[in-house]
């Protein structure tokens, strides 16, 4: 079955449960009710990750045999043209006005050791196809500064903070607000060398710009993703499972498993302030806060149910289609991310809250390196380096909380 065909039947299968769950409302569930919700679900976690393993089968054949080139669409601004002319010719092959645009493109801070630093708008191709890639950046709120320096971000927590009232011609009271700062600075990351063809690089129809940006994005994707999950703050990223306090301890015994009041006491554990929407930005939809855990939590809490036995997961249908979709656990949406830890003793294996409030910030220092050397050139191939400098941390603690495992 192709992965078109899988992404149907996934999309069905969700689309019949939420069918199933807007029909008995608010009504008690028989056995026969949950065995039916409980069997879509069980064929919809089959049908998730045969979608998953087709894509990762892709994804590797087009890392290997470049099945991702696509065809240049378009003229291209100046910077980026000159950002394709270093990419397929090596300085000796460039003419007067090659060079010249490389130069308006690239700065040559670094050019005797054979990089450049790309201009911003360049950079932000990069840096903006990599906020597509991987669940943090997509729940993160990023910020993007113009160099690396390191920075100290000002916080504070005004929930418990209230008003009074004044009695007439009396004087109000003082409450001074306690500030406080979290580090978010940046680290180098490196996509290693990428080798292309110099066929591909002598076809001036092949978008060799999206080709390497894709390229630099999965790779720096990933390695982000997991620090920004995971990263200890020590050398690199803090990550948001550092970063954040434990809102509920699992009973013991619950070393690899979940209760439906965990779930429902994880949610209670933040304050009310921190349920409500945010705006979203440049006019874009509210942001609710959500929920973060891999795919051996969301499968128990698909089939998880409430004291009438009514499912407490709600499946979307679109996200079969376009894998971008939400479903829903306890009314709040679902991020799916396999660097959360997976269930075991201590572990902080589920993430709720604002996820907004982890902060990824993005320096505009973009640099570039080609590499023609006999190591390459040999197999006919020319090879591509990109270091980019970001960080992440986790800037307000009360907005998001974990779900920790019991030790024993």
């Amino acid at each position: 079955m192709s992965i078109q065909a899988l992404r149907e039947r996934l999309s069905a299968l969700n689309k019949e449960g939420k069918k199933l769950l807007a029909d008995k409302g608010d009504q008690t569930w028989s056995k026969e009710d949950q065995t039916k919700f409980d069997v879509l679900m069980d064929d919809a976690e089959r049908t998730q990750r045969q979608v998953e393993a087709h894509q990762r089968m892709l994804d590797n054949e087009a890392e290997n045999n470049f099945k991702d080139v696509e065809k240049k669409k378009g003229p291209r601004d100046e910077k980026v043209e000159g950002f394709e002319i270093f990419l397929r010719k090596k300085d000796r092959e460039m003419s007067a006005e090659d060079a010249q645009k490389v130069r308006n493109a690239m700065s040559t801070t670094t050019g005797s050791e054979g990089g450049y630093t790309v201009q911003p708008i360049v950079a932000k191709t990069l840096i903006e196809s990599l906020k597509s890639y991987g669940t943090m950046r997509r729940a993160a709120e990023t910020i993007q500064t113009e160099n690396g320096v390191d920075m100290s971000w000002p916080t504070t927590d005004g929930t418990a903070e209230e008003g009074e009232i004044v009695a007439q011609n009396a004087s109000a009271n003082d409450q001074d607000i306690a500030f406080g700062t979290r580090a978010l600075n940046v680290y180098k990351f490196s996509s290693k060398v990428i080798t292309v063809p110099i066929e591909l690089l002598q076809d001036s129809g092949i978008d060799i710009v999206g080709l390497v940006n894709r390229r630099m994005r999965s790779r720096i994707g990933r390695i982000q993703n997991r620090l920004f999950t995971v990263g200890t703050g020590t050398g690199e990223p803090t990550g948001l499972v550092t970063a954040a306090t434990v809102g509920k301890i699992g009973a013991t015994g619950q070393v690899t498993t979940v209760t439906y009041d965990d779930f429902v006491d994880l949610v209670d554990s933040l304050d009310v302030a921190y349920l409500e929407p945010e705006p979203g930005d440049d006019g874009a939809a509210d942001v609710r806060p959500g929920w973060m855990f891999s795919q051996a939590i969301r499968k128990v809490a698909r089939k998880m149910k409430d004291t009438a036995g009514r499912p407490i997961w709600t499946p979307s249908y679109d996200a079969g289609i376009s894998g971008m979709g939400s479903d829903e656990l306890l009314g709040y949406p679902v991020g799916i991310n396999n660097y959360m830890p997976a269930p075991a003793a201590n572990a902080k294996s589920i993430a709720f809250g604002s996820m907004r409030n982890y902060k990824v910030r993005d320096a505009m220092e973009v640099t570039f390196y080609r590499f023609d050397d006999s190591a390459y050139a040999k197999k006919g191939q020319v090879g591509f380096l990109a270091f980019c400098r970001s960080g992440g941390n986790l800037l307000d603690l009360g907005g998001v909380k974990t779900y920790q495992h019991s030790a024993t």
